[in-house]
């Protein structure tokens, strides 16, 4: 376990930065689903190839942090430095999970628009669990 939970956060993590790095470069596959609309139907942003370049930048470094706290890289800081970031990454998804109570996470009240059905389904779930896996370093 030690080992097996921080090479599944990190596999998640990088599928989903490689997601970010597909749309970066102009991918279509998903990308409409991925960005909260209003009840109108309209983007409630448009983020550009730096932001989403960004996010997956992100990613990978939250990948990068369980990778070196389970020890399968040199360490680079101290352990106590790297759970920190632990901790922050799962505080950033369970905020993630729980929404803005309006149009994202398990809080949202507009749930007719696509974003909010995949939200609802898989993207909030997703980050719920991320939370809790991320959350690994409590039982060591």
């Amino acid at each position: 376990m030690n080992v097996v939970l921080p090479l599944l956060n990190a596999a998640v993590f990088l599928l989903l930065a490689m997601l970010h790095l597909y749309w970066m470069i102009g991918g279509n596959w998903g990308y409409h689903a991925a960005i909260p609309t209003d009840g109108n139907g309209r983007k409630l942003f448009r983020p550009g190839p730096v932001a989403t370049f960004a996010v997956a930048l992100g990613l990978i470094l939250f990948a990068l942090v369980n990778i070196l706290l389970a020890g399968l890289l040199p360490p680079v800081m101290p352990k106590e430095y790297l759970r920190i970031s632990l901790m922050i990454i799962a505080g950033i998804f369970l905020l993630r999970a729980i929404g803005d109570f309006r149009y994202v996470g398990f809080s949202k009240r507009f749930r007719k628009t696509r974003f909010a059905e995949m939200d609802s389904k898989f993207y909030s779930p997703l980050c719920l669990v991320l939370a809790i896996m991320n959350s690994w370093w409590l039982i060591q």
